[in-house]
């Protein structure tokens, strides 16, 4: 992890750049992929099972059997802890949902506004180094909340052909019944066309790797819609002599380890705070399970010593981190000039952790400095809104003068015409 002190915010961007991906070799790849399951539908699905997960599937679907045996798998302890975790989770995005809007704008001019759940949607749940179940609350819940009528969840297979038992246990925890052995960009490719097993989707959720985020870029100009741009996991800590170097070292391993190609930052205004948390992060380092990974992300990362505040803010704010801690004495003042972050982790005792898993929030959240322009996952991502407009003869009376001379002027007469035939027929039936 590169160390360095009181750089220039371009100095900065230039060391903070994500990872690049080779776009036109990945795409290379993948459209073929989308092609032939486009084409050749379960059958193609199978074949890739084959190649790229190297089992045989003689059903792509999971049964009723492998979900009773998974649950029957699973700990109680950790079936206690997503039972906790699905509650602090529901409350927090049912809190979410919004009334219908009705407004008279003028007298006789009713607008509304109603949220109407999209109907069918596609769940992408990785299975790969880390099979994450966390991943299937934070969105299995929303949708089911949001009232989407098919719900579908792809997830690879091990090399047995099953899924892991924690994935199975959540997704009947919440209530999805449709899980398909399929992953990787074959499985979006599935979503988006449809398959004999697999149907067609109006949006894809879900975070995956290189290859999951090139399909789900590619797809949308199918017409189905995704999420949000994704990319590599990312924190970034901003702390002071006030927090404690172990918790913000921990803090950094555990987005580490989740990919090579994570990448983790450091902002601190002091140096000698910057050397104790690299010294916690090599001590830590050694007792990770994941730790090859782990070394690897943060040959990616940077610890940055920014002595003025108002410096360390605009860095923050230029990079719009996936998830950002803070961690110092005035942390209201920070929080409050904050712009672009997907979430954000108040205090020496809110660990990132905390919204991976538990808290309430979502941990799907925009990645490679889309935080400048998109949200994470909430309730809103699973409905649209409705406009609805109603006017009254006398309404129409007063407004109708007004978009019949705006009509006009855009040359748009027929526009105008529609207002002018019915202002018409009231007058006569005025006479």
């Amino acid at each position: 992890m590169q160390l360095l002190v009181n750089p220039t915010l371009e100095k900065c961007k230039k060391n903070l750049a994500r990872p690049v991906h080779k776009t036109k070799a990945i795409n290379k790849i993948v459209k073929p992929i989308l092609r032939k399951v486009k084409k050749n539908g379960d059958k193609a699905l199978k074949k890739f099972a084959q190649e790229y997960d190297h089992v045989h599937l003689d059903s792509l679907l999971v049964s009723a059997q492998e979900i009773n045996a998974a649950k029957e798998s699973v700990s109680k302890e950790l079936k206690a802890a997503i039972s906790t975790a699905k509650s602090n989770i529901e409350r927090f995005h049912a809190a979410q949902a919004s009334p219908e809007l009705v407004e008279e704008v003028m007298p006789g001019v009713v607008c509304r506004r109603k949220s109407m759940p999209i109907q069918r949607v596609g769940l992408y749940i990785p299975g790969g180094t880390a099979p994450l179940f966390s991943t299937v609350l934070m969105l299995g819940i929303p949708a089911q909340l949001a009232g989407c009528r098919e719900i579908v969840l792809c997830t690879p297979p091990n090399r047995e052909g099953k899924i892991h038992p924690a994935i199975l246990f959540t997704a009947d925890l919440i209530g999805i019944t449709k899980i398909v052995k399929v992953g990787g960009a074959q499985a979006i490719a599935a979503l988006t066309f449809g398959t004999e097993t697999v149907p067609q989707v109006d949006k894809i959720f879900g975070p995956g790797n290189q290859y999951v985020t090139a399909a789900k870029q590619l797809v949308t100009k199918y017409g189905v819609a995704i999420d949000m741009p994704a990319g590599p996991s990312e924190v970034l800590v901003y702390a002071d002599e006030s927090a404690e170097p172990s918790f913000v070292a921990a803090d950094l391993l555990s987005q580490a380890e989740h990919g090579v190609d994570s990448q983790v930052v450091l902002v601190t205004p002091s140096e000698k705070f910057a050397k104790k948390v690299l010294k916690e992060i090599n001590e830590q380092l050694e007792a990770l399970p994941r730790r090859d990974i782990a070394y690897k992300a943060l040959s990616n990362s940077t610890a940055v010593v920014m002595e003025e505040q108002e410096s360390a803010i605009a860095l923050i704010n230029q990079y719009a981190p996936e998830h950002l801690i803070i961690a110092v004495e005035n942390e209201e003042e920070v929080v409050d000039a904050i712009l672009n972050a997907g979430s954000v982790f108040i205090g020496n005792y809110t660990p990132e952790s905390a919204g991976d898993y538990a808290s309430g929030t979502n941990h799907t959240l925009p990645t490679y400095g889309y935080a400048r322009n998109y949200s994470g996952v909430s309730l809103d991502s699973f409905v649209k809104k409705i406009t609805y407009q109603k006017i009254s003869p006398e309404g129409l009376k007063t407004l109708g003068p007004i978009v019949e001379v705006m009509a006009e002027n855009e040359l748009l007469h027929a526009h105008k015409n529609a207002v002018t035939i019915r202002l018409n027929q009231l007058k006569g039936k005025k006479k």
